[in-house]
């Protein structure tokens, strides 16, 4: 069972995180080693529009907007706000030279945690919840007698869904950093 667990939803999220710093160094790697390091400064507009597209999701789910499907502008989500987050790494490079590009970055790498963690420990309480469901009605047992039997398992997965509660600021405060970021350097670039 642990083994199983670990496969299942640990593995995944340490996966997704440790690509994405790969994929970050070796991007940078090629611009550097083709001296198109300067690239970088505007994957950083690329990132950060990508970043701001994958907030459709958000405006769907609140309701702001009316079209799409839930569950594909989720996807959508998930993997635009990656692929921003890859684009972000590589402009900022290591090439800090000030606090605010550092706590841009940080904030960055603790929004994407936060993103896949949700996302896996909610996926892990869902499919426990499926699957004790789906064994208590093998036995026998009637729907009414499933729900009551499972009724702190079902309050367990609405807490597990209210991780948006500590992902979404994490997401405000990265984004107001990075809004303070592209001021300054608008302010005080030659």
């Amino acid at each position: 069972m642990k083994h199983s667990l670990l496969l299942r939803y640990v593995l995944p999220f340490i996966q997704w995180y440790v690509l994405m710093i790969l994929t970050t160094i070796g991007i940078d790697y090629m611009l550097h080693h083709y001296q198109l390091a300067w690239v970088g400064r505007y994957l950083g507009y690329v990132g950060t529009l990508l970043v701001l597209l994958s907030f459709i999701y958000s405006l769907r789910k609140r309701k702001i907007l009316k079209a799409g499907s839930p569950k594909k502008l989720l996807k959508l989500h998930e993997y635009l706000a990656w692929v921003g987050s890859v684009l972000l790494l590589v402009h900022a490079g290591i090439h800090f030279n000030a606090i605010l590009p550092w706590l841009a970055v940080a904030m960055l790498l603790i929004n994407v945690a936060s993103g896949l963690v949700g996302k896996f420990l909610l996926k892990r309480s869902m499919d426990s919840l499926q699957e004790n469901r789906q064994a208590l009605a093998d036995k026998g047992m009637d729907k009414e007698s499933v729900d009551k039997h499972l009724f702190f398992d079902s309050i367990m997965v609405n807490a597990m869904k209210q991780w948006r509660n500590i992902h979404l600021p994490i997401a405000l405060i990265f984004g107001l950093i990075s809004l303070l970021h592209i001021i300054t350097v608008f302010i005080f670039s030659k």
